[in-house]
């Protein structure tokens, strides 16, 4: 790697370095409290579209009987298949067969056990089981055309509470998706402003989607199978940023509690996989919906969702996903705060996706902790102990461990990665091949960089939290690749430094300037208004005296 250290002078400001001990931040009032993830079970991934009214209402009594209502687990979402047609005035039946009482009932049998109530459509005018599935009655039954009366008639006159809004439909018409689903979400609040939409677009849509849903789905559909976990949660592990204030990257139904009887494909996971599933959704704040039967899931299944220490990471009143502060090798190290910002408590995930054993070394300044730490392990219900320096653990293939840990001294970070940014611009829907994005690269710091970044004022990369404990003056140094013919401009708290000495090649390289830092949070972007900016690794906060 050939390296080149420049140094500018420039009013600035950044953040961060120096550690040692504090007192715990308090939290101000547009911090807590946030609605967290919603939790409970969804019919799609056990019965397809072979639903009926008495499946519905046989499910949701067994989660209040089997303790998963006191759980926290507090809706039954009623996936495709309850279609039947539209009369003469457009207005949806219900399925005559599987629904012989319509759906308000249905509702009305949910909201009887102390529970919430969810929906299916689609954004276009088919249902992706009149599509995939063979179910004609799907077609035509999307709420494209239909908006204000489907609205009204299933969140005013069947009473539910939740719709999950699909994109079957909206892809064979190849609709808008920002247009669709906030047109949807403002004829849903005619009705009902408090209803929870999640968009199913199967990919991250946009930074717009916070105006539309409380959730969003991050990737394609999953199966009971650790190759289909795997890749869900790869496709989640750096968008962090978009999680918070009430609104969370959705991986999709959970198929914790399948063995060899999943309908959405695979053969189910072993207990240690489905410790991995469960906790990483827990841990990366995922809507905690159940996809198995409940009349079938095993005793071990069932312990893991009622672990109420998991649970907790998830429903943390600060609504934060963990981040990736570590990835070496094969091995992540996941981490957020939990119960109060940049207190001395911090949710940690060890992740292991390989198909062989990995070793963890773990230095706790990496997880921003100083002195001694206490450490438990949330699965086990146990306390590991008290350690300092590193903590260091053996996983097998394809497992988790996920811990609470607590520091004397909760530091001050130095280093900010780029994959940690908020992109406002960024999607995942791939129509832009020039689109900014999150890219691998094995020579960045964490493996990862911010590519495509500028060429326009507002496609710029945002750390919203550069944190520093007393204010002053700071090195920032940005490490960097692809700086030939590029420029920087660097904002920090509105004050903007440009940077276009880059070097002659596009190896990876850094450049310093001096910053000053307010005192608490701060916030730094990086981008280049009218070209392209080079490819951002992470940058480093170091405090001058």
């Amino acid at each position: 790697m050939k390296n080149r250290s420049f140094i500018f002078t420039a009013v600035v400001a950044s953040l961060l370095y120096v550690s040692c001990t504090k007192p715990q931040t308090t939290l101000s009032e547009n911090e807590r409290p946030f609605n967290p993830p919603i939790m409970g079970w969804s019919s799609w991934n056990a019965f397809l579209v072979d639903i009926s009214e008495d499946i519905i209402k046989h499910q949701a009594d067994l989660l209040v009987e089997k303790g998963l209502k006191d759980a926290g687990y507090q809706y039954i979402n009623v996936d495709d298949g309850y279609f039947g047609k539209r009369d003469e005035n457009g207005v949806m039946q219900a399925n005559e067969k599987r629904f012989p009482n319509g759906m308000k009932p249905v509702a009305d049998h949910i909201h009887s056990l102390g529970m919430k109530a969810g929906l299916y459509t689609d954004a276009g005018t088919r249902t992706c089981g009149s599509l995939w599935n063979k179910d004609s009655i799907g077609i035509g039954a999307g709420i494209y055309g239909h908006e204000p009366q489907d609205a009204q008639l299933y969140f005013g006159d069947w009473g539910f509470d939740f719709i999950k809004i699909d994109y079957c439909g909206g892809e064979v018409l190849g609709l808008d998706e920002k247009e669709r689903y906030t047109s949807i979400r403002n004829s849903i609040d005619k009705v009902n402003k408090n209803v929870s939409i999640n968009i199913c677009r199967w990919a991250y849509p946009g930074t717009w989607a916070k105006d539309a849903a409380t959730s969003w789905r991050i990737s394609g559909d999953i199966n009971a199978h650790w190759n289909s976990l795997k890749y869900v949660v790869g496709k989640n592990l750096y968008l962090s940023a978009y999680a918070g204030n009430g609104h969370y990257n959705d991986m999709d139904m959970m198929v914790v509690g399948f063995r060899n009887n999943s309908r959405v494909g695979g053969s189910g996971l072993t207990p240690t996989e489905e410790e991995a599933h469960f906790g990483l959704w827990c841990i990366m704040s995922s809507p905690l919906l159940i996809g198995c039967d409940l009349e079938k899931m095993p005793d071990s299944s069932l312990e893991l969702l009622k672990n109420k220490e998991l649970i907790a990471l998830n429903q943390d009143p600060l609504g934060l996903q963990a981040y990736v502060a570590q990835h070496e090798n094969e091995g992540y190290v996941l981490v957020k705060d939990i119960e109060q910002k940049r207190g001395n408590v911090r949710a940690v995930a060890l992740y292991n996706p390989s198909d062989t054993v990995c070793r963890f070394f773990v230095p706790f300044s990496s997880l921003e902790f100083g002195g001694n730490v206490k450490v438990r392990d949330l699965v086990r219900h146990s306390d590991l102990g008290s350690f300092s320096g590193i903590f260091e653990q053996t996983l097998p293939a394809h497992s988790a461990m996920f811990l609470r840990m607590e520091g004397e001294a909760r530091l001050e970070p130095t280093l900010y990665e780029a994959e940690w940014a908020y992109l406002p611009l960024f999607n995942d829907l791939g129509k832009n091949t020039k689109g900014i994005q999150y890219a691998y690269d094995k020579e960045a710091s964490g493996k990862m960089k911010v590519g495509f970044l500028g060429g326009k004022p507002e496609n710029y990369a945002e750390w919203r939290e550069i944190y520093s404990e007393d204010g002053g003056r700071y090195n920032m140094t940005i490490h960097y690749s692809h700086g030939k013919g590029r420029q920087i401009e660097v904002d920090v708290n509105g004050i903007i430094t440009k940077i276009s000495s880059l070097g002659e090649d596009d190896n990876h390289s850094q450049i310093s300037i001096p910053v000053e830092l307010k005192a608490g949070y701060n916030t730094i972007r990086i981008g280049n208004s009218y070209d392209w900016a080079p490819d951002i690794d992470c940058f480093t906060l170091t405090k001058t005296l």
